[in-house]
């Protein structure tokens, strides 16, 4: 346990930090769901919605420093590669 004061709000910011963080983590896992739900139902106008829908998302995260650059690109690359398998599937 924190003895000293400094650490003792150090505690506290760490506690809502990983609030925050779970909070995001965790939607960000949920719109990942939605799109690969949309993928795996042949949907693509569905699937393109959510992607849309992730695409902004994620990358406000970036902004708030949940996610870092490289890897909010990678996630939305993932998934947009998979919706555009979609269309080539269709063709």
């Amino acid at each position: 346990m924190a003895n000293h004061k400094s650490a003792e709000k150090r505690a506290r910011q760490t506690k809502v930090r990983t609030d925050r963080n779970r909070f995001y983590k965790a939607r960000i896992r949920n719109l990942t769901k939605t799109v690969l739900a949309a993928v795996s139902a042949n949907d693509k106008e569905t699937a393109a919605t959510a992607l849309k829908a992730a695409n902004k998302s994620i990358h406000s995260y970036v902004g708030k420093g949940i996610l870092t650059k490289n890897t909010a690109a990678r996630k939305v690359g993932r998934l947009a590669k998979l919706v555009n398998s979609l269309e080539t599937k269709a063709a």
